[in-house]
């Protein structure tokens, strides 16, 4: 899956050059120009990294910053002019992975963001089931479809993810009925499974009637299937 960035900047005089840049490196990019436009976009998508202009019109990229790290460690590089260098030691406190003064070497940004997700791809690998365009982030229990955050239930987020975790593999319904219970008296019976099958996936298959990735053998159970 292409790699996606979160690019905060007002300045038109920088946008172009630099989006130009970064998707002709291979990076999907998408531009804010401020900390309303950065943070919907954020709740609303999933980026791998997040490059942050600190002064912001109504606000500044510390304030993107301390809201993302509230639900997630995606990489965050700030763009500063010389004048803020001294205040970026603000913003790596409050969590943010680097900083680059302007103005900069393109080259120089490119290596930035290419160790950082390196780093970041080493250490979030096991925390993440990806596979047909779904991927789950198993700390902050938030899943995504083609990059597009999903809202999912209890049970659907723990039945996705046990289907997820045992791909091409045919779970019978009674060790998903199993799996499902909580502990607590909480439980989902044969017929609610059916019902949970079926809004999954609504959501995450592109034709729910002819679904591609969550079968059904009938009577006995369910299959992930991963092309």
């Amino acid at each position: 899956m292409m790699e996606r960035i979160l690019y905060v900047e007002d300045d038109l005089s920088l946008i172009d050059g630099l989006q130009y840049t970064l998707e002709n490196s291979g990076y999907s990019v998408d531009n804010a120009r401020t900390v309303q436009q950065a943070l919907a976009l954020f709740k609303s998508n999933l980026y791998h990294l997040l490059l942050l202009d600190v002064t912001l019109p109504d606000g500044s990229g510390f304030d993107i910053c301390k809201e993302v790290r509230g639900t997630s460690s995606v990489p965050i590089i700030f763009l500063t002019a010389s004048d803020q260098e001294i205040s970026v030691v603000k913003g790596l406190d409050m969590g943010g992975d680097d900083y680059i003064t302007k103005p900069f070497k393109l080259n120089e940004l490119l290596s930035r963001i290419n160790a950082l997700l390196r780093r970041s791809a080493g250490f979030s690998r096991s925390m993440l089931l990806d596979a047909n365009g779904i991927k789950v982030d198993l700390i902050e229990r938030l899943v995504w479809k083609n990059g597009n955050l999903l809202s999912l239930p209890l049970v659907e987020y723990k039945l996705l993810c046990l289907l997820m975790r045992n791909p091409n593999h045919l779970l019978t319904r009674e060790t998903i009925l199993d799996s499902l219970w909580d502990g607590a008296g909480n439980y989902v019976d044969d017929n609610t499974l059916s019902v949970y099958i079926r809004r999954l996936r609504n959501k995450i298959e592109e034709t729910p009637n002819t679904p591609k990735y969550l079968l059904t053998e009938r009577g006995i159970g369910y299959k992930w299937v991963v092309e």
